[in-house]
């Protein structure tokens, strides 16, 4: 097992997608290899749609990539971009397991993005596997307590830093 400070293993990059509804909340949804499902993430089940960045693909692209592949809609407009990479470490005992072992963490591309769709535009069966099996609308400050634990930082600030979205849009 390499150690998780190993310069050998790069920094894999990701944009994630904090998805605004038009009464403020924020969608989330529960991964397939999560709990339950015999994949190696078992600290949590719920997060924001995200994924990785293709070779010389442009962040903002791949954003809506992302959502469209993992939630299956296109419902939606870039509010924000994150001004800052924010990066995080695995947990030791994911090294090696997660993110198809390759690497000891993520560097991620958030942005802001305005849901302009109906729910019945959501499709977590678009890609197969499913990403997803359940998503829900939840008011953002209760975000970090639904991800897995070595990503409540991340969400901790995401929330602070997107707050201004989180109120109803005419």
């Amino acid at each position: 097992m390499t150690d998780a400070s190993s310069p050998s293993l790069p920094y894999r990059p990701n944009v994630g997608a904090m998805i605004f509804h038009a009464d403020g909340r924020i969608f989330i949804a529960r991964r397939t290899d999560m709990p339950g499902a015999g994949g190696p993430l078992s600290e949590g089940t719920w997060q924001c749609p995200q994924g990785g960045i293709d070779a010389g693909e442009d962040p903002q692209k791949a954003v809506l990539r992302e959502v469209a592949e993992e939630i299956g809609t296109d419902k939606v407009r870039i509010l924000a971009e994150h001004p800052e990479w924010i990066t995080y470490d695995l947990p030791q005992h994911l090294i090696g397991r997660a993110l198809g072992g390759k690497y000891r963490g993520q560097t991620q591309k958030w942005f802001a993005l305005a849901f302009e769709g109906t729910d019945a535009d959501i499709r977590l069966d678009a890609q197969t596997p499913a990403e997803f099996d359940a998503w829900q609308w939840i008011e953002l400050a209760t975000l970090p307590q639904q991800n897995v634990g070595f990503k409540k930082p991340i969400y901790e600030r995401l929330v602070q830093d997107f707050a201004q979205f989180a109120k109803p849009r005419a």
